[in-house]
């Protein structure tokens, strides 16, 4: 280990907050001093980190905070954030294998609070599974995808997430994978189920209408449909402003139009905004550093 990352760890080891405003200043006027919480400030400076490239000293913190965390769910927290660390180098398996170790934490929590734990279970296997298609690992996503599925259909009764969500969630991703695998009657199949379910269950579309032309637009990219991908996708980055992932896949769209100057000035705000840490973000980042040629 560097003497840089040895630094950093230790850092997190001792519970000295990374990220810190200087000693002695005083919050701003009207603002409320914050308590000092160095494991969360520690989180936050490995996500940084992280995200500018330098994922060997993100990784040091991170594994520090979970030798040393002090309960089970604070362990689960930092290796979440580890799991997306590895996002950034699409090494779906370890992703996996870190989000396994979350969802067994869920699992710890089955007696004491039933419904939100069923619902982080499948939550953590979506997670990885979002990873890995990105990356092309189209078996093993649609493994997660169904794990997610499975895990969060065992919700118990009053359910606070519909099997309909599940079932959504499901059919969007299985048309995704299509799409990918270039079987497009396929896609469009679980497209339909998807339109199905989404009307089936107009409470749960309030939320989830917003996901349909990401997918419409999604099939359409990776099945040449580059006409029905942009309109969809014009749709998305304004329904979706924040998501760097939506404006990668209308840069997407673009350089395969042949429209270079657009695509390159999309992959460029995206860069810029993929700061955060989970899976549209974290591709969005490799993906963008990659194309733009980003140290």
């Amino acid at each position: 280990m560097s003497l840089l990352r040895r630094s950093l760890a230790t850092l997190a080891l001792c519970c000295v907050p990374v990220l810190a405003t200087a000693q002695g200043a005083p919050p701003a006027t009207g603002q409320p001093a914050r308590a000092p919480n160095p494991r969360a400030d520690s989180l936050r400076a490995a996500q940084r980190i992280d995200a500018e490239g330098r994922h060997a000293d993100a990784r040091a913190i991170f594994e520090a905070l979970i030798a040393n965390a002090p309960d089970p769910a604070a362990k689960a927290a930092a290796q979440r954030r580890l799991a997306m660390s590895y996002g950034y180098d699409a090494d779906c398996a370890k992703v996996i294998a870190l989000e396994e170790q979350v969802i067994a934490y869920w699992v710890t929590r089955r007696e004491v609070e039933p419904q939100n734990a069923h619902y982080q279970e499948g939550e953590m296997a979506n997670e990885a599974a979002r990873v890995c298609i990105d990356h092309g690992f189209l078996d093993e996503a649609e493994r997660y995808y169904k794990r997610g599925t499975a895990l969060g259909n065992m919700e118990p009764m009053p359910r606070t997430h519909p099997k309909s969500l599940w079932d959504f969630r499901l059919a969007h991703a299985m048309a995704r994978i299509a799409a990918r695998r270039g079987n497009a009657a396929e896609a469009q199949r679980h497209v339909a189920e998807a339109r199905r379910i989404l009307d089936s269950d107009p409470e749960m579309a309030k939320a989830q209408e917003q996901y349909f032309p990401y997918l419409l637009g999604y099939v359409a990219l990776f099945t040449g449909d580059l006409a029905t991908a942009e309109r969809e996708f014009l749709k998305t980055t304004s329904a979706m402003p924040n998501d760097p992932f939506q404006v990668v896949l209308l840069g997407m769209t673009y350089e395969k139009m042949g429209q270079m100057a657009k695509a390159t000035a999309l992959y460029e705000k995206a860069y810029a905004a993929s700061t955060g840490s989970n899976p549209p973000n974290v591709y969005a980042r490799t993906f963008t550093k990659r194309t733009l040629g980003k140290p």
